[in-house]
C-alpha cells in the first residue's frame, strides 16, 4: 500500500490555516447561469479532543462552498460540515441564512450531500446541468465558490493537468482530477464546470506546492449518490491485499513468469478466512478482462492508464469481483468477495467522538487514527531509543488491519488523574492495555464487561510492549474513587453512552 499522501483541504476556519496557494483570479461573469447554484456554507465546528474524549473543542465558525444538485440537495465536501453542530447556507447576493442538514456524509472520500429545512429556499437556484464525461487532460475548467478575501462568488480559471486513481484518506482511493486553477481557502466543496456543466467539485491541494490543486470527478460523485439513495453510505468496496510490482527480472525468474504474463505479486491478504479465494505469492494479472501491466496499471476508457484498484468499484456485482490469477505457474479465474469493511484495528477519526470509559484514576478509549499519529510523531522525533522500541503496538500496529473479528486497540488516552490509587506506578498515559485480571482484551466493551464482572477483591490491568508496569487497584476503593475523580476533573459522565449501557447491567442485576 502507499503511504498517504500529505495534502491539504480547503476549508477556512477561523484560527486555522487549511488553504492553499491562489494566483488572481479572472473578472466575474455576471450573466453565468452556474452562479446560481453555487452556495456559501457557514458551519459551527466543534472537534472530538482525542486526549481528552469526553470533551469536545470550543465552537469555531468555518466556511466552505457548495452546489445545488438534482433533488434540492447540495452537494459539498464532507470536510465542510464533519462535527458541524448547525450548518447554514447562503446563496449567491443573498442575505439569507437558511438551516441546513447533512443528510449523508462519506468522509472517506471527503463527500456530503445536505438539504435545506425550508426547501422553499431554491427557487431561482436550479441543480447545475452535469457532465457526462470526464474532463480531458489541458481542457478549461472553471472553479467557483467563496474562497477568503472577500464576500462575492470568486470564479477562477484553470486546466486539467492529470487525471490519476489515488488515495483520499488513509487508503481509501479514488479518482482525481489535477487543475491549476486559483484556488483559496474557502473554496472546498466548490463546483468545477465545463461548458456550463459540472464535472467535480473542489477539495484539497498538494501541501507546499503551487498551483497544484484537485478536484473530486462526477464519477466519485455518482458513486457516493448510488449508494446513499436508500438513505445509508456503505462505502466503496476494497480488494482486501496488498501487491508489489513484478518489473525485476530476477523476481519474475523466481516465480517461472513468461514475458507474456503480467501483472502484481499478492503479498499481504487482509482478511483472516483461511478460505479467501487469493492467496500470498498469487499473481494478480486480470480484473475481469483487463489486463494489469507490470505496474500496476490498467487501460481504461480513453487510452487513460490507471491503477488497477480503479476497476474494483466498477466491476463489483453483488458483493463479488472477477479476477484472474497464476498460482504456481497455473491460471485461475476467481471471483473475489468484496466489501467495504476495511476492518481498521484503530477507529477512523472522522467517525466521531471517540468512546471512552473512566475507571478510577485511569481513562480507557478506543485508539483512533489522529491519536497514533500524533503520538508516532512525538516518538520518532524524540532521541529515546528505548522509548520508541517500547512504544508497543500504538507505534507499529497502528495502521494494521484487525487480526481476528471484533479487535479494536484500547489504549490509556489521559494522563492518569491525581489519586491516591495510583501512588508508585509510572503513568500508563499512551500505552495499550493488553489484559484486565488476565484476560486479553479485544475493545473497549469487552474491557468494561470484564470490569463490570470482576469479582476478585484487586483488578489489574497489563499493558502491550516492553517495561510497562502492571496495574493493580482495590477494586471497591477504585469504583468508590472514580466519582471523585469524574467530579474534580469536571467530566460530566463516566463514559460514553454506548458503553453506559454495558456497565448499567451491573446496576440491574
Amino acid at each position: 500500500m502507499e503511504p498517504p499522501m500529505r495534502r491539504t483541504v480547503l476549508l477556512l476556519l477561523l484560527g486555522l490555516n487549511l488553504g492553499i496557494w491562489a494566483a488572481p483570479a479572472p473578472a466575474d461573469e455576471p450573466d453565468d447561469p452556474a452562479r446560481r447554484s453555487v452556495v456559501r456554507i457557514i458551519s459551527s465546528i466543534r472537534t472530538p479532543d482525542p486526549y481528552h474524549p469526553w470533551s469536545r473543542s470550543s465552537p469555531s465558525e468555518a466556511t466552505g462552498s457548495g452546489v445545488v444538485i438534482a433533488g434540492n440537495r447540495i452537494l459539498t465536501n464532507a470536510h465542510v460540515v464533519n462535527f458541524a453542530g448547525q450548518v447554514l447556507v447562503q446563496f449567491d447576493r443573498s442575505g439569507d441564512k437558511h438551516t441546513a442538514v447533512p443528510v449523508a456524509v462519506a468522509p472517506g472520500i471527503d463527500l456530503a450531500v445536505l438539504r435545506l429545512e425550508d426547501e422553499a429556499a431554491f427557487a431561482g437556484h436550479p441543480a447545475l446541468p452535469v457532465g457526462a464525461k470526464l474532463p480531458a487532460p489541458q481542457q478549461t475548467v472553471l472553479v467557483y465558490g467563496y474562497p477568503e478575501g472577500g464576500v462575492d462568488l470568486s470564479i477562477t480559471r484553470g486546466i486539467v493537468s492529470r487525471i490519476e486513481f489515488t488515495q483520499y484518506y488513509l487508503f481509501i482511493n479514488g479518482l482525481r482530477v489535477q487543475v491549476d486553477a486559483a484556488i483559496n481557502p474557502g473554496n472546498s466543496g466548490g463546483p468545477a464546470v465545463v461548458d456550463g456543466r459540472l464535472v467535480g467539485i473542489v477539495f484539497s491541494k498538494l501541501d507546499r506546492a503551487d498551483n497544484i490543486g484537485y478536484i473530486i470527478p462526477m464519477e466519485e460523485i455518482n458513486l457516493f449518490l448510488a449508494d446513499v439513495a436508500d438513505g445509508r453510505y456503505d462505502g466503496k468496496p476494497v480488494l482486501p491485499i496488498s501487491t508489489q510490482d513484478l518489473e525485476n527480472p530476477a523476481l519474475r525468474a523466481s516465480l517461472n513468469l513468461d514475458r507474456k504474463t503480467t501483472g502484481v505479486l499478492v503479498r499481504k491478504v487482509d482478511r483472516p478466512d483461511p478460505g479467501f479465494p487469493i492467496r500470498v505469492d498469487d499473481v494478480l494479472t486480470r480484473l475481469g478482462d483487463s489486463p494489469i501491466d507490470n505496474t500496476g496499471m490498467v487501460r481504461v476508457e480513453g487510452d487513460r492508464h490507471l491503477k488497477f484498484r480503479y476497476l474494483v468499484q466498477h466491476l463489483c456485482r453483488e458483493g463479488k469481483l472477477p479476477v484472474t490469477v497464476v498460482r504456481a505457474g497455473r491460471s485461475m479465474d476467481l471471483s473475489v468477495p468484496v466489501d467495504s469493511d476495511q476492518r481498521w484495528l484503530v477507529r477512523r477519526y472522522y467517525e466521531g467522538p471517540v468512546p471512552y470509559f473512566v475507571f478510577g484514576p485511569l481513562v480507557f478509549a478506543e485508539a483512533s487514527d489522529k491519536y497514533a499519529s500524533e503520538w508516532i510523531g512525538n516518538v520518532s522525533g524524540s532521541d529515546d531509543l528505548l522509548g520508541v522500541a517500547g512504544s508497543g503496538p500504538l507505534f507499529w500496529r497502528a495502521f494494521d488491519r484487525a487480526a481476528e473479528p471484533g479487535e479494536r486497540m484500547v489504549i490509556v488516552a489521559s494522563p492518569m488523574f491525581s489519586n491516591k490509587l495510583g501512588k508508585g506506578y509510572r503513568d500508563p498515559y499512551g500505552e495499550v492495555v493488553h489484559e484486565v485480571d488476565g484476560v486479553r482484551v479485544r475493545n473497549l466493551p469487552h474491557l468494561v464487561e470484564l470490569l463490570r464482572d470482576g469479582k476478585g477483591e484487586f483488578v489489574s490491568f497489563s499493558f502491550q510492549g516492553h517495561w510497562h508496569d502492571k496495574v493493580v487497584f482495590n477494586r471497591k476503593e477504585a469504583i468508590a474513587a472514580t466519582e471523585e475523580i469524574l467530579s474534580d476533573n469536571g467530566i460530566r459522565q463516566q463514559c460514553s453512552p454506548d458503553l453506559l449501557k454495558i456497565w448499567d447491567l451491573s446496576r440491574s442485576r
